[in-house]
């Protein structure tokens, strides 16, 4: 089979963490070159992976002709700069989330990286999550009927660190709401086909010492009417944590618990009403807990880089275009202006 050659640009943190190992496993990808700003670092990367090349420069890595594309997992700072650079050289690139640090550089990227003729995928892996996918051919069949009502919990407990990047504004873009809320609002829009026309928030630091937000919630309208609120947090304890994804229509319901992360799993049980009774008094409410729905499990990461592949090697549409991912930035940009501003602010 033939195999993408891939260069990865800011191979530690979420690289190695995740995103490497996913591309091990992968039946049409190979890692051929990795780099960190730390030599050590990228020569312990390139022996961990087997890579044939590791680098400390970035504009190096995309001059290399063996590479046919590139994942950039660095700070986003410096993301509209190497989604450029790789351009230059042909190559296909699969950026982080966010891609760039605001709208404007976003759209920058983007046509320069459509002049240049390469493709560019956003990493946004969580929609290749087993229940994601389940929710949202449920959806697509019409079982929970007219979607009138979502919402999303995604948290992390991240105190003060020096050293993180993710809590400098100037190289992260935001706090919870830019590094979370990212893929709650990607899913939302994902799982309905609806875009998000109108929104509502607040954004502060509750908790601790730092430049960006601890605490976002976020309210969304549809384009289809339904309404939906995002909350994702920088002070919940990884103990007490509880992920959701939860959907509400006028035949159903569908209930996510642990399906968002980094992990494939947790549990989706759903309510599909053939006939809805007509109006109760009484309103005895039963909290009837619905059916358990099976999820075929595996690496997200694996299933997204082979995807990014297969679109690179058929020429096939990308299932994560970054497109996708500058209009949620849009999103998201439009719930700091609400949140400074005091209003609803619409797309």
């Amino acid at each position: 089979m033939k195999k993408v050659r891939f260069g990865i640009i800011g191979a530690g943190g979420i690289a190695d963490r995740r995103t490497l190992p996913g591309m091990m496993l992968a039946k049409n990808v190979e890692v051929t070159a990795v780099m960190e700003v730390n030599t050590e670092l990228a020569e312990r990367l390139r022996v961990k992976y087997s890579a044939k090349y590791a680098y400390t420069d970035a504009e190096e890595l995309v001059k290399n002709p063996e590479i046919d594309a590139v994942y950039i997992a660095s700070p986003v700072v410096f993301h509209c700069k190497q989604a450029m650079l790789a351009a230059d050289y042909g190559k296909h690139i699969l950026i982080e989330k966010p891609i760039s640090m605001d709208i404007e550089e976003g759209e920058k990227l983007l046509e320069y990286c459509e002049n240049k003729g390469v493709k560019v995928a956003a990493g946004f892996m969580m929609r290749f999550g087993a229940h994601v996918m389940n929710m949202k051919k449920a959806v697509e069949e019409g079982k929970i009927g007219q979607i009138v009502s979502g919402y999303s919990q995604f948290t992390l407990w991240l105190p003060q660190d020096a050293g993180n990047w993710r809590l400098v504004k100037a190289k992260s873009g935001g706090g919870s709401l830019m590094d979370m809320g990212v893929h709650c609002i990607d899913l939302i829009e994902y799982i309905t086909r609806s875009r998000v026309v109108e929104v509502g928030a607040f954004n502060d630091t509750v908790v601790f010492d730092y430049d960006v937000e601890d605490s976002s919630t976020v309210i969304l309208k549809l384009d289809n009417g339904a309404q939906c609120v995002v909350q994702t947090n920088f002070n919940i304890p990884d103990e007490v944590a509880k992920w959701r994804l939860e959907f509400f229509g006028t035949k159903g319901r569908l209930m996510g618990s642990n399906v968002i992360g980094q992990n494939d799993g947790g549990t989706l049980t759903g309510i599909f009403m053939n006939n809805v009774p007509g109006y109760d008094a009484k309103q005895d409410h039963v909290d009837a807990k619905g059916v358990e729905i099976e999820g075929d499990f595996g690496n997200m990461y694996t299933r997204e880089v082979e995807s990014f592949a297969d679109s690179i090697l058929n020429d096939k549409p990308l299932v994560v275009p970054a497109t996708d991912a500058l209009h949620v930035q849009k999103v998201i940009a439009a719930a700091y202006r609400s949140s400074k501003e005091r209003k609803l602010i619409k797309m």
